[in-house]
């Protein structure tokens, strides 16, 4: 394998700067208060150089949100792993996401405010990163519950449930215990009546 050139080594060193400054001015102050030209200024270059590496804002935050949604599955499946039952899994699991959140809740206010009102919702939400939270679910539910007609069906309002929640931490300051006690109540609903090995 070619070690890369002086030129890619500057792209990619150009680029992490201005993912750093966005990922900053995004938790700062929010996704439609942060300009590409404040963006520029923060990470010390040109909007030029912005342009350069990303097509346009939503461009740089797509790119810094399905980063974190893959850093975020991982979490949530090495928590779901030291779960006792399917219950307990999907529990931890959806903990482990919230507990990721809320040392950057700014951040995550910004996600919800494109997810809900920009084209970019819709592409962020079915990401692959995205996608494989709602496959971790799913994998759970397999497990637990062979031939389960709904499995499908559960995994995906599971999923909802999860997303449903993070309004309620980012808007209304629940804690992480206000969250567990929802998430616990939302799962066992959810699960009441899944058939087991």
């Amino acid at each position: 394998m070619k070690a890369p050139t002086r030129r890619a080594l500057a792209k990619q060193q150009t680029r992490a700067k201005v993912l750093a400054a966005a990922r900053r001015l995004f938790s700062e102050q929010g996704y439609e208060g942060a300009t590409i030209r404040d963006i520029a200024a923060a990470a010390g270059m040109s909007t030029g150089a912005v342009f350069a590496n990303f097509a346009d804002k939503s461009d740089l935050f797509r790119e810094i949100m399905i980063t974190d949604m893959a850093a975020l599955g991982e979490a949530m499946r090495e928590a779901a792993s030291h779960g006792d039952g399917v219950e307990d899994a999907i529990l931890r699991a959806f903990m482990a996401g919230y507990a990721f959140y809320m040392t950057q809740l700014p951040l995550a206010r910004a996600a919800f405010s494109v997810g809900w009102s920009t084209e970019d919702g819709p592409a962020l939400r079915g990401a692959a990163a995205a996608r494989s939270l709602r496959d971790l679910i799913a994998e759970r539910l397999t497990r637990t519950a062979q031939g389960d007609a709904q499995a499908a069906l559960r995994a995906d309002m599971l999923f909802e449930a999860y997303l449903s929640n993070y309004p309620q931490a980012i808007f209304e300051n629940w804690t992480l215990d206000d969250l567990r006690a929802r998430s616990r109540d939302q799962i066992g609903i959810l699960l009441a009546g899944l058939p087991r090995d």
